[in-house]
């Protein structure tokens, strides 16, 4: 089996979000401000991110 890789949504200074995944969170940790996740795919953190749009806790890009 294979591991799947996990998905994290961070937010940076501008105040948009992004999801990235937990390679790349590990790259890119001084300029995040918060983060979410872990999320099992994609588009589960996809959809995390647009309601974190709409609560307002980012803005959109």
């Amino acid at each position: 089996m294979t591991a799947t890789p996990k998905f994290y949504i961070v937010k940076r200074p501008a105040g948009n979000c992004e999801i990235l995944p937990i390679a790349q969170l590990e790259q890119q940790n001084p300029s995040i401000i918060e983060k979410w996740g872990p999320y099992d795919s994609a588009e589960d953190a996809i959809a995390r991110r647009i309601g974190l749009i709409r609560a307002g806790k980012c803005q959109p890009q």
